[in-house]
């Protein structure tokens, strides 16, 4: 996991040094002053200069698997976050199957097969 803004890696130092939830942070804030990651990944306001707030799940092949972008002043849900990609691994271990809708680890997975259409 990482997270990039086009702020600087000074900007990200302080934030984490100032901000109780950004200080339990553990994976890196990458720094993407020119917005270049932004732009290719369709989420830099060019208009006024700062990006939406955007995440993008990217499998271990480079597939993105999902994307979120949210008006600047609406969180995220970090909980969902993980949720979501728990369910992914759960999937990518268990072919033809899927995780339903609130699917959460421990719960079972579903078949989705012609014959499933309407069970679940």
């Amino acid at each position: 996991m990482i997270a990039v803004s086009t702020d600087s890696h000074f900007s990200h130092w302080m934030f984490k040094k100032t901000s109780p939830t950004v200080k339990k942070v553990q994976y890196p804030l990458a720094a993407d002053p020119n917005a270049a990651v932004s732009r290719a990944y369709g989420v830099y306001q060019e208009a006024v200069g700062v990006n939406q707030r955007g995440r993008f799940i990217i499998n271990p092949k480079g597939t993105i698997m999902a994307v979120e972008v949210v008006t600047g002043p609406v969180g995220r849900n970090v909980a969902e976050l993980i949720r979501q990609i728990q369910a992914m691994q759960a999937v990518a271990k268990n072919p033809g199957k899927a995780a339903p809708a609130g699917w959460k680890p421990g719960d079972a997975l579903i078949t989705t097969t012609a014959e499933d259409i309407g069970r679940y």
